[in-house]
């Protein structure tokens, strides 16, 4: 049996670990509010530029660009967004558990796909296990701007329309709510299967419908991604925030039942120590 002062210490240990937890919790708290205002205020903007494109697309016969066509698929890209540390409970595990079953039955050979990391837990999971990463960023704010992955949003568009990739999937968690998040797998290239709610605005435009595509198309794929971003972002947040509350909440427990331990140690000491004082006393009698 513990000591009284193994238990004291565990106690003690204990209480300073809720203390840390309570407070990543706060913090991730302040965050995922930041985050999930950020998403919900870029929504209207994705939606606008969908619609856009869409209504271009649509109501000219003439319009043509390559992110538009189809063709054979000779290599899938991945685009993959994690986080850079843990202590999010399952929001890094889901995605990346998703994804490599999803490799491991849609190819055969590595060189079938590309992986673009998004994220430094998702950049090392890959790298560990040998699946190559063609392009990579760590270091991501936790409120992001889109300078922060243009580079990366770029390069992945010239991936497809450089024909070093005939498809184009992204993997990330979509906020539902701030406990529940789900993984998330959307298409991004080529640009097929755009929908739009309702019927579309008629737009008048200048010069013409293809040299309008050639910009906007590679902007909104762009888009698509850093939208995800800010999703995941909101997230991530919100699934560290439940983590950590759930790890305070624990805490508590553990702290309760060695309190419960060490009060009946120490009974059991004093109620052993009454005794041998009754027995002394009974023996000189």
């Amino acid at each position: 049996m513990a000591s009284l002062r193994d238990i004291k210490s565990r106690i003690n240990s204990t209480k300073k670990t809720s203390q840390i937890t309570k407070a990543m919790q706060m913090v991730s708290a302040s965050k995922w509010n930041r985050a999930e205002s950020n998403a919900r205020r870029y929504a209207p903007y994705m939606e606008k530029i969908q619609e856009v494109v869409m209504s271009i697309a649509s109501g000219s016969t003439d319009a043509s660009h390559p992110i538009l066509m189809t063709r054979p698929v000779k290599k899938t890209g991945y685009v993959v967004i994690t986080a850079d540390k843990g202590l999010a409970g399952a929001y890094n595990s889901s995605v990346l558990r998703h994804v490599f079953k999803t490799i491991q039955q849609r190819h055969k050979s590595s060189d079938e796909y590309v992986i673009i990391a998004i994220g430094r837990v998702g950049r090392d999971f890959f790298v560990s296990r040998k699946m190559h990463v063609e392009l990579e960023v760590i270091g991501v704010p936790d409120q992001p701007s889109f300078s922060d992955i243009s580079d990366i949003a770029k390069s992945t568009v010239n991936l497809f329309q450089n024909e070093l990739c005939d498809e184009l999937y992204m993997y990330y968690n979509h906020y539902v709510s701030a406990i529940s998040q789900e993984v998330t797998e959307k298409k991004i290239l080529p640009l097929t299967d755009i929908e739009i709610s309702g019927s579309l605005t008629s737009y008048e435009y200048e010069p013409d419908p293809e040299t309008i595509l050639e910009v906007l198309l590679p902007q909104y794929a762009e888009s698509l991604i850093y939208g995800a971003l800010l999703d995941g972002k909101a997230s991530e947040h919100s699934a560290r925030m439940t983590a950590m509350k759930s790890a305070t909440d624990n805490a508590k427990e553990i702290i309760d039942s060695l309190s419960l331990q060490y009060n009946r140690a120490r009974q059991a000491a004093i109620t052993q120590e009454i005794t041998e004082i009754v027995g002394g006393a009974a023996a000189l009698e």
